[in-house]
């Protein structure tokens, strides 16, 4: 029978379906839609679209819910707790960047906060503010969409170039964490355009623009960072040419308003697997990084890009940069949406500590890693408070 179930069905239905596995994915026959709204109509048994509500908190959230369905309930140590205060990110701004006159003491300033907080905010970047906000609004419009438009989308192989799910590793996860998120795969960019999702109509136009821009972004910082490293021209420039045809993704994020942000979080604690990841963010708060043993909420510039050091990055420096832990908080009256951009070397490629940064004083403290053993790695493992990292690690 092909009905909308009713609010408080659809309340206690994704309660009981939440307690049961999410390793598989809506069928066809479950995303069938009709009439109006974006409600999804099941054409199969009304558990199995209450099965296909709980794989997105969007539309969880649109509906009015004033109770968390079990399955996004954290248990109480790893809850938010308390908000202890704001953190205020160093500032690099590229035009003095870019100005002989002023390079190095802007070097010096990426370099301190690459060394300390992992974290940075870009300003003077070049990304104008219509791009930002174009991406951010496509951003919005394709989580408003009907769910089986999106759903087209879903995978549950993270290797993916494309990909549409929630949570954080949701085939992994014990419990759900309140994010839905698009995965668009960004190289070789002319040619995975025509996969990403056709709608809206102008969210290929949009994020391949942003996408260019984005990249030109990380390629001057990595040549910043190679050089606050001290490592040697020649060696920097053969990095940075892998890097022209290196590993990049966005990843849209939408977090919804949350009945009880109080019991769950967006993302868990985790750190990044790349050298940097670029993050523009609207203007509802909460990304926080962990600092001095507290979870302390970014307060950011208007119109900055969030910068922060990944695991390859900090494995480059031998341990000289760090890749913090960060997490994402929700609230209860407005939906949060960012874009996340990863950057690194090519999949294949084997990345180990810098030869230069590596002496007597100094010894090796990373194994090599590569793509694939991350992916492996997440595949198989829950992916939260920076195992993997701490997985290449050497003893000593």
């Amino acid at each position: 029978m092909a009905a909308i179930v009713e609010d408080r069905q659809l309340q206690v239905a994704a309660e009981r379906e939440a307690a049961k596995p999410v390793s598989a994915l809506p069928t066809k026959l479950e995303l069938e839609r009709g009439g109006t709204g974006g409600a999804v109509v099941n054409r199969g048994t009304e558990e199995e679209g209450s099965y296909c509500l709980i794989k997105n908190v969007r539309h969880l959230s649109n509906r009015g819910f004033t109770k968390l369905p079990e399955r996004y309930v954290l248990p109480d140590p790893d809850r938010p707790g308390d908000v202890l205060g704001r953190v205020k990110l160093p500032v690099v701004d590229l035009a003095r960047l870019r100005d002989p006159a002023h390079r190095a003491s802007e070097l010096e300033t990426l370099d301190a906060a690459c060394r300390q907080s992992g974290f940075f905010q870009v300003v003077n970047h070049g990304v104008t503010r219509e791009l930002i906000d174009g991406l951010l609004d496509v951003a919005r419009r394709f989580f408003e969409l009907p769910l089986a438009r999106r759903a087209r989308y879903m995978s549950p192989d993270v290797r993916a170039p494309v990909r549409y799910g929630t949570s954080f590793n949701q085939a992994k996860d014990a419990v759900l964490f309140w994010r839905d998120f698009l995965k668009l795969g960004c190289q070789p960019l002319h040619a995975v355009v025509a996969l990403w999702p056709d709608e809206p109509a102008d969210l290929r136009e949009v994020a391949a623009r942003y996408a260019m821009a984005n990249h030109q972004l990380f390629m001057e910082l990595m040549e910043a960072a190679l050089e606050a490293l001290g490592i040697p021209c020649r060696h920097s420039q053969s990095l940075l040419g892998e890097l022209e045809a290196g590993y990049s993704q966005i990843m849209l994020n939408c977090y919804p308003a949350c009945p009880q942000p109080e019991l769950t979080l967006g993302l868990p604690p985790h750190s990044d697997y790349c050298l940097l990841t670029l993050l523009l963010q609207d203007q509802v708060q909460g990304l926080q990084i962990m600092h001095l043993g507290h979870w302390l909420t970014v307060h950011a510039v208007p119109g900055s890009i969030i910068v922060n050091v990944g695991d390859h990055l900090e494995i480059y420096s031998n341990g000289l940069y760090k890749s913090k832990l960060h997490r994402v908080r929700v609230n209860s009256t407005q939906a949060r949406i960012s874009a996340a951009s990863f950057h690194s070397v090519p999949v294949e490629r084997v990345i180990g500590p810098a030869a230069e940064l590596v002496d007597e004083g100094n010894p090796r403290r990373y194994k090599d890693t590569d793509y694939a053993t991350f992916l492996n790695f997440l595949a198989s493992a829950e992916g939260k408070h920076k195992t993997f990292l701490q997985s290449r690690k050497l003893a000593g």
